[in-house]
């Protein structure tokens, strides 16, 4: 989810990529090992660009936000977001939670128009027990909400007064409120604290998507901007383990950002939700959570991948790079150094066809292939400018797969073995352009 995130941030940007990047999240692929550096190369970041972990509770969410938005001086950076919620099956926090990522690229107006721009924050903090999991467990735990709801009130009202005094603005003149956080009854205390008007505070979103946790501020802030007037102001509260407030004031050039994304076909937040799929079943959902143990396909397990064989392959593995021979054009998937067409060697340039669009050529449906999600579906798939390549496809229904198919290519897990996660990128049924994600840019005042 966090690939696909930065993804969309950063298709519409023009100028230099972010120079760092910051990932957080509460439930990490690895402990002991960069998370963010899988998303810096699947995002075609430039080596040169830092990679960082902010990773543990959904605070550390704010943390990174922060941080990138303070190296943004003169330069881009960018934070990821993203948070997988679930509870004890069949329970509250089950059904009130959801999984998202959210991506903030942060810079000034140098290179294009920016959506917004900070202009005031606050931050409280205090030690006590609200929701806490300790390592190796995969459920949280909570205390009493009416202890949270007592706790957080006043560090709501103390963040919230520093924000408005750094900005120098009054709670009337709050035109958007977001608030977020896990404990409900902390974040419906902080509504009535804070002082704003009713009709200000946004939409959360939480019947359609659920909490998604540490994604969800920068979620609802997406949404704000699809529909906010120019010099609008907008507070975003998180309740986390104390309170953070940032003040955003809408960039006057908003509306020519949205038309230009509309008129390229790119769809709002509010669109993405209502295009969201409804058809997971309760089994496969808690067998993707490994809540359910199934019966395996009876074949070989995966394989765990070779570090050195990963790291050599790394482009093509991590960003789909391709190799196209300056010679005769012919372009190969993987790349390779010696062309199968004219045998012209090291007259290759490197080509991403992440973001290339194809269409299946042929196709198999295979329900023995070892998978959490059965049948799979093997395709080949021709791009569009030449290339063609073997790989699985997802979010498809087996029965409508055609050849002829337009597809576009996903960051995905294929497997976990001995403790290493198998990235790689699958083919899924395409649904138009790559919609990026609102890119909330702002300059530190």
């Amino acid at each position: 989810m966090g690939v696909e995130a930065a993804r969309r941030a950063l298709a519409p940007l023009v100028g230099p990529g972010p120079q760092d990047l910051f990932f957080s999240t509460p439930d990490p692929a690895y402990l002991d090992k960069s998370n963010a550096a899988a998303i810096h190369d699947a995002v075609d970041l430039d080596p040169a660009a830092g990679s960082y972990d902010a990773i543990g509770s959904v605070r550390a969410a704010v943390g990174a936000w922060r941080a990138a938005e303070a190296l943004a001086v003169g330069r881009r950076t960018m934070v990821v977001q993203s948070d997988l919620r679930t509870g004890p099956a069949g329970g509250p926090e089950e059904r009130d939670s959801g999984d998202g990522a959210v991506a903030l690229v942060f810079g000034d107006d140098s290179h294009e128009p920016v959506a917004a721009t900070t202009i005031g924050r606050g931050t409280a903090s205090t030690e006590f027990l609200d929701r806490w999991r300790t390592p190796g467990e995969d459920q949280s735990r909570t205390w009493e909400d009416r202890f949270g709801q007592e706790v957080y009130g006043p560090l709501v009202e103390a963040a919230f007064a520093d924000a408005l005094k750094a900005a120098g603005v009054l709670p009337e003149a709050i035109d958007h409120l977001v608030l977020a956080g896990l404990n409900p009854r902390a974040v419906a205390g902080a509504r009535a604290v804070v002082g704003v008007r009713p009709e200000a505070v946004a939409d959360d979103r939480l019947v359609s998507t659920g909490n998604l946790g540490a994604a969800h501020a920068g979620f609802v802030l997406a949404d704000v901007l699809d529909r906010a007037r120019p010099e609008a102001v907008i507070a975003v509260v998180v309740v986390a383990d104390g309170a953070d407030v940032t003040l955003l004031q809408v960039s006057p050039s908003i509306d020519g950002m949205r038309a230009a994304r509309t008129e390229a076909g790119l769809r709002s937040v509010a669109e993405l939700v209502e295009s969201g799929r409804d058809d997971l079943p309760y089994t496969r959902f808690l067998t993707w959570r490994g809540r359910l143990q199934r019966e395996p396909a009876r074949r070989p397990d995966p394989e765990r991948p070779g570090a050195p064989a990963t790291w050599r392959s790394g482009p093509w593995k991590s960003g789909f790079v391709a190799s196209r021979c300056e010679e005769c054009g012919f372009r190969h998937l993987p790349p390779t150094r010696v062309c199968l067409k004219c045998h012209a060697v090291d007259r290759m340039r490197p080509e991403r066809l992440a973001d290339v669009e194809g269409r299946v050529a042929t196709f198999t449906i295979d329900h023995l292939a070892h998978s959490m999600s059965p049948p799979v579906v093997g395709a080949v798939v021709d791009f569009e400018g030449g290339g063609r390549y073997r790989c699985e496809m997802t979010d498809v229904d087996p029965n409508t797969v055609a050849i002829g198919t337009p597809v576009e290519m996903v960051f995905r897990r294929l497997s976990t073995a001995q403790g290493v996660h198998n990235y790689f990128w699958k083919a899924r049924p395409a649904s138009g352009p790559v919609e990026p994600a609102v890119t909330s840019e702002g300059a530190t005042p």
